[in-house]
């Protein structure tokens, strides 16, 4: 466990429903963007705060409806909303800039959950994949516009809820017992290689909610899912999922929870137990967050290693990408929490 005197909850007005560390510096010091909702008012905005005083936005963004993605550039924040819209800020926070991408036949209908940026030839472009079982790619047309391409369309017989980029031609997507699937723009735009998951042996019904990509792993995915399911999928052995957490796995992988898992990030900060090397086929350390309000930190073959367990999910987390010591994470009960790691800290107890 984690000291609690590295960690501070910062209250806020509103339900925050995600949080992103910023790539860049203010004049306030570092800068995070949060997904906040007031059920009171029916509103919901994007906004940009100062991790020294995270209860007080400097300045914000309104959304037209909740978000349910949040993904940070360096030179784009990014916010889906569940009514089926892309939203797209400079990371200047100019909210006169701002661009967005409407719901509606030409885009999604209804909840946007997987997003992410990657590098295309052209620059950055985005990839949404909703609920609605379409998934597009979104990049500048010029003149400040945006333009969607379809990359595919499900009409309704799957939901996508987590899209991840691999390289500029390359990125995955996942949802609805539908497990994971890999695309490639050079084929056609299409999915060349799926993994069904590990879902306690065909006891439990799969849900994906996130998926990441190690930038120095293109060709490994690690999975988020429903019922504490965490799994590796390494394209070099696609049927052989790797189970890092969940249940009914014959004891190959100690469950850390047994709820919704929402986010996976692989953290570079945690040191695994083994060297790796670039040829290794051991997972590198994995950090989630669940429904039952467990920060983790997961590793093949190894206990988990609980950093927080709050009386309430946790809804988002980030690992702030200059100092990956520090995690900054959304909690259910209106709060902001930021947790400052050290070698102490992360001892086993």
């Amino acid at each position: 466990m984690a000291d609690h005197s590295s960690f501070r909850r910062h209250p806020h007005p509103f339900s925050v429903d995600l949080v992103r560390w910023l790539p860049t510096f203010g004049s306030t010091g570092r800068l995070l963007a949060a997904a906040v909702h007031d059920p009171a008012a029916s509103s919901s905005h994007i906004h940009l705060l100062s991790v020294s005083d995270p209860s007080t936005p400097l300045t914000s963004l309104p959304l037209p409806s909740r978000a349910t993605a949040l993904r940070c550039s360096p030179s784009v924040l990014a916010a889906a909303t569940t009514s089926g819209s892309l939203h797209l800020l400079p990371s200047s926070f100019d909210t006169d800039s701002a661009v967005s991408v409407p719901s509606g036949a030409l885009f999604h209908v209804g909840p946007v959950r997987g997003l992410d940026c990657g590098g295309g030839t052209g620059g950055e472009e985005w990839v949404t994949a909703g609920e609605d079982g379409r998934v597009h790619v979104v990049a500048g047309g010029g003149d400040g516009r945006v333009v969607a391409r379809r990359v595919w369309e499900g009409k309704g017989m799957v939901g996508y809820q987590a899209a991840r980029w691999a390289s500029p031609a390359e990125f995955a997507t996942g949802g609805a017992g539908c497990g994971v699937q890999w695309w490639d723009r050079r084929k056609g735009d299409a999915v060349v290689v799926q993994c069904k998951g590990i879902w306690g042996h065909g006891i439990v019904t799969g849900m994906v909610h996130s998926i990441d990509i190690h930038p120095s792993r293109k060709h490994i995915c690690v999975v988020g899912g429903s019922s504490g399911t965490i799994f590796a999928w390494d394209l070099r052995w696609p049927q052989q999922p790797i189970p890092l957490s969940g249940v009914g796995l014959d004891g190959t992988a100690q469950p850390v929870c047994e709820s919704e898992v929402w986010e996976v990030l692989f953290d570079n900060y945690t040191q695994s137990s083994d060297i790796i090397s670039s040829a290794s086929t051991r997972i590198l350390p994995v950090m989630m967050c669940s429904e039952d309000g467990i920060l983790a930190v997961v590793e093949q073959d190894e206990r988990p290693l609980e950093l927080l367990v709050e009386p309430c999910a946790i809804n988002s987390f980030d690992i702030d990408p200059h100092n990956p010591s520090d995690v900054v994470c959304a909690l259910e009960w209106e709060s902001i929490g930021v947790l400052a790691r050290g070698r102490d800290t992360m001892a086993d107890e």
